[in-house]
């Protein structure tokens, strides 16, 4: 029995690890967890983790020798189901993290006590009472899934009070800068780049401190202040994410932005915001807090944008309609396999032309964006040219890379059909063997599958294969690719990113290949 208890602790606490690790990608947030197990193939997979350990509860019940090698046995195969792999983004152990998982740690000890007490207190034989633990324990390790909401519930007092605390801090430290210009970049889409688009141009005649990589949540703008604010920023840059209504406000009730920038909006996060106004309204949640002598930039390309109308000093930008129209507009726009070029006016009508190694149309749209905060801000256009030639690929936002023969425009990090559209349109403006390699978009609750077949419908003639990483995600595309008349004989459906890129390989090398990664699912859609 002892041999069998330290076995379930291993797989015990790796599916715990696993279930943790869900959580946060999640972001913590118990609706959202919710909602991700209740998805078929998560469903499954969670069936598939604790499976060993259903069929351990009557072989320790019977008890007998046989049944407690057999038992032993299925903890075997449980550690080997919940072994830790290799994921896209591992688990970080931050204190919440810590403190989620010493809770779970006291509830498993008072099983474990409340067991062994009930079995002494009734004059129980040692042998049965450590049978009895071993079926709590069991017990405990099928409601994994479901205690780390209970213990989110149990932790939310000190969490709340640890991050008011912070949160109190970093406004403080922002009280104490009366003369920091803050900007406010928020959007489904193309507000990271955006973000490091500004930062270079801006960095040309400011001090500019701007929420690094994936920092757009309140806590994360609250580290950022904390850590990295010092007295001598002139301007802060601060992405703002969202998943819910109100997230957006809740930033800007921290910062309080003098302007901001929404660089798109599209149905992206449907499952959490529920309907496409839910989005609109809480991306505009910026602009709301943008006070009346401030500006905020607006992406007129944009219907969603460029419909809602609201009572603040607009400045609008994007590469669509005619002069005039558009206070900065990008036009006459080239790709090439070194980068884009571009045109724009400025505020007196004189011409500047652009380059940058970066290419496709949503890029050049986001550098228009940068563009007009900087010039508004007080950097002339001519002064402007050169960052703009420094500008670097976001990672994984259509990056372009040259791998040997072939070119890489990865634009991994994630999807929605405007970015995948874009994506598509920049691929088809090459003239080598263009290959579409994509798993499909994710979290669009039940607009998935349409939003899905769409973009397989508009990809039919923007690339020569298609690479479709997974068989059922990959289906509406399938379906819109294949109504669109696309040949079967290149399309090509695998189960991992690895057999995807095997794949790639030995299509026939009939010219030189460039290769879109639109998308690359997280670990908890893998």
């Amino acid at each position: 029995m002892i041999i069998w208890f330290a076995t379930y602790l291993v797989g015990a606490v790796w599916y715990e690890l696993y279930i943790a690790h869900m959580f946060q990608q999640n972001s913590y947030k118990p609706r959202e967890y919710r909602e991700w197990m209740q998805v078929h193939s998560n469903i499954g997979r969670l069936l598939g983790k604790c499976l060993y350990a259903v069929i351990s509860l009557p072989l320790i019940w019977t008890g007998n020798t046989v049944c407690l090698a057999a038992a032993f046995l299925m903890n075997l195969m449980t550690i080997w189901v919940n072994k830790p792999r290799k994921a896209k983004k591992p688990l970080v152990y931050t204190p919440r993290v810590k403190r989620m998982l010493m809770t779970t740690a006291i509830i498993y000890l008072l099983g474990i006590v409340v067991s062994v007490a009930a079995g002494v207190s009734l004059a129980v034989a040692a042998e049965r009472i450590l049978r009895v633990v071993g079926i709590v324990l069991l017990v405990l390790f099928l409601l994994t899934p479901f205690m780390i909401l209970l213990v989110n519930l149990m932790n939310r007092p000190v969490e709340q009070g640890i991050n008011r605390h912070y949160i109190n801090d970093a406004a403080r430290i922002l009280r104490q800068m009366p003369e920091l210009k803050i900007i406010g970049v928020t959007g489904s889409y193309g507000k990271t780049s955006v973000k490091y688009f500004l930062n270079t141009l801006l960095s040309s005649q400011y001090n500019v401190l701007h929420t690094p990589g994936n920092f757009n949540t309140t806590l994360g703008v609250v580290r950022t202040v904390r850590e990295q604010m010092k007295p001598f920023h002139e301007i802060f840059i601060c992405e703002m994410g969202a998943r819910e209504v109100g997230d957006i406000k809740e930033i800007c009730d921290l910062v309080h932005p003098d302007y901001g920038i929404i660089t798109s909006i599209g149905p992206q996060h449907l499952q959490s915001f529920h309907s496409i106004e839910n989005i609109i309204g809480t991306k505009f949640e910026l602009a709301d807090a943008v006070p009346a002598q401030g500006k905020v930039f607006l992406n007129y390309d944009n219907d969603y944008i460029r419909n809602h109308k609201i009572n603040k000093q607009v400045v609008s930008y994007g590469t669509e309609g005619a002069d005039g129209e558009i206070d900065y507009r990008a036009y006459d726009i080239t790709v090439s396999p070194d980068g884009s070029a571009f045109k724009m006016k400025d505020q007196s009508g004189q011409e500047h032309v652009f380059h940058t190694r970066l290419v496709g149309n949503h890029n050049v749209q986001n550098i228009a964006g940068a563009i007009a905060v900087a010039n508004t801000l007080g950097i002339s256009m001519e002064k402007l040219i050169y960052p703009v030639k420094q500008l670097e690929s976001v990672p994984h936002r259509l990056q372009l890379v040259k791998q040997g023969s072939r070119i890489l425009l990865d634009d991994s990090y994630n999807s929605n059909k405007n970015g995948f559209k874009a994506a598509l349109d920049t691929l088809a403006m090459f003239r080598e063997l263009r290959i579409l390699m994509t798993p499909g978009m994710v979290e669009l609750g039940e607009k998935q599958y349409d939003e899905n077949k769409e973009v397989g419908v508009y990809a039919a003639d923007k690339c020569d294969y298609a690479v479709l990483v997974g068989r059922e995600q990959t289906k509406p595309i399938q379906d819109g690719l294949l109504e669109a008349g696309f040949s079967q004989n290149k399309m090509i459906v695998v189960d991992t990113l690895q057999e995807a890129f095997q794949m790639v390989n030995v299509i026939p090398n009939e010219k030189q290949k460039v290769v879109l990664i639109e998308n690359d699912l997280p670990d908890n859609y893998a």
